[in-house]
């Protein structure tokens, strides 16, 4: 059988509220820019999308996708075995695996350099983060089938590395292989900025989004030498990145990186100095002290919510990156959030995402001419 290379994607929600519902809507209008985009590819000779959204469907099939609908439970949807599953139905060789929202802004020449390198490897995997995975292309081994795979996407890469063999090989970093869709603060970055699909700027235009604090942060960013706080899981390219494009002073606290891919979420262990900080020094000085310290922050903050082992809804955390303090039932996470509002500084929270593709995303924005 001739070699050929297949897009795999799953895209499956069940939001809960409308704060919810609006990243869903965005993240499905990012897929369709992104289906019309592998239409174009000739390389990717088949897209299959299995979701559970009848919404999605016929716009997808439209664009050339082969939909197959589920109504798999959200709490019972498991990542590995549907791989693997759709594997065999589908007799897939080679195949780009990615979810509705992974990186939204891939172009067209990324597509294509991602299928030659597929076509020219053997026993091969090529993803954009090792232990935080958003798309990964990969050789099927013959013995997929014989193995566990992760019940989420998060540790796909190191599973097929460590357990099936194959050589891993990172993407190059850029705009499209980084910026990916998980919270609020994404739909913020990508409104506020040139760089959404028709469907998704049109979607994007009907949210009513606050863009106030980010424009604050932009001005941040723009001028020199100003103090720029980083905390999370921060990466060293992003850190390499601003400190090449923009004249800044970061201050920078990374921790519990890979804590899903890890198992640390899971197992209660993930631990964090500032939490640590927090419990002596409670929020409100916390606070003080970061206005201290920086003119802007980005804060990641789930690595603080599994510091305490909350295990807040989707609705509570999107609200909390929204700033939308009064409409949170957590005393905790409420107070936190409202202190956030309220620092003197512009403070914008989200998720790993923030501090990864939607960094580099602004560093694009506002270096003209960087990728």
């Amino acid at each position: 059988m001739d070699k050929k290379v297949s897009a795999l994607i799953f895209e499956g929600s069940r939001p809960k509220s409308p704060v919810e519902e609006m990243v869903v809507r965005v993240r499905q209008a990012a897929l369709l820019d992104n289906l019309e985009k592998m239409k174009q590819v000739p390389l990717l000779e088949g897209i299959y999308l299995h979701t559970n959204r009848p919404d999605l469907a016929g716009p997808a099939a439209e664009l050339g996708a082969k939909v197959l609908l589920n109504d798999i439970p959200a709490d019972q949807f498991h990542y590995g075995r549907e791989l693997q599953g759709a594997v065999k139905h589908h007799g897939l060789d080679r195949v780009f695996c990615l979810n509705g929202a992974g990186c939204p802004l891939i172009t067209i020449e990324e597509l294509d350099m991602i299928c030659r390198k597929l076509l020219s490897r053997e026993h091969f995997v090529y993803t954009n983060n090792t232990q935080s995975v958003d798309m990964i292309a990969f050789t099927v081994p013959d013995q997929i089938g014989r193995v566990q795979l992760p019940a989420t996407d998060n540790s796909l890469a190191m599973t097929l590395r460590d357990e099936l063999g194959l050589e891993m090989e990172l993407m190059p970093h850029s705009l499209g292989l980084l910026f990916d869709i998980d919270t609020p603060s994404d739909l913020l970055v990508l409104g506020e900025g040139p760089f959404a699909g028709p469907r998704t700027r049109e979607v994007l235009g009907s949210l009513g989004l606050d863009g106030g604090k980010l424009a604050a942060v932009k001005e941040v960013l723009k001028d020199e030498y100003e103090d720029v706080a980083l905390i999370g899981r921060v990466g060293a390219p992003v850190i390499e990145r601003l400190n090449a494009l923009l004249k800044l002073r970061l201050r920078v606290f990374s921790e519990e990186r890979g804590m899903k891919s890890l198992g640390r979420i899971e197992a209660g262990t993930v631990i964090s100095l500032l939490g640590l900080l927090i419990d002596h020094a409670g929020l409100e000085q916390f606070f003080h002290y970061l206005s201290r310290v920086a003119r802007c922050a980005f804060i990641d903050s789930r690595v603080l919510m599994y510091h305490y082992n909350y295990n807040f809804s989707d609705r509570e955390r999107f609200l909390s990156d929204l700033g939308l303090w009064r409409e949170i039932e957590d005393p905790w996470l409420s107070e936190f959030t409202r202190l956030a509002e309220e620092c003197p500084i512009p403070i914008i929270l989200g998720g790993h995402s923030l501090v990864s593709g939607s960094l580099w995303a602004l560093t694009c924005e506002l270096a003209p001419g960087a990728d």
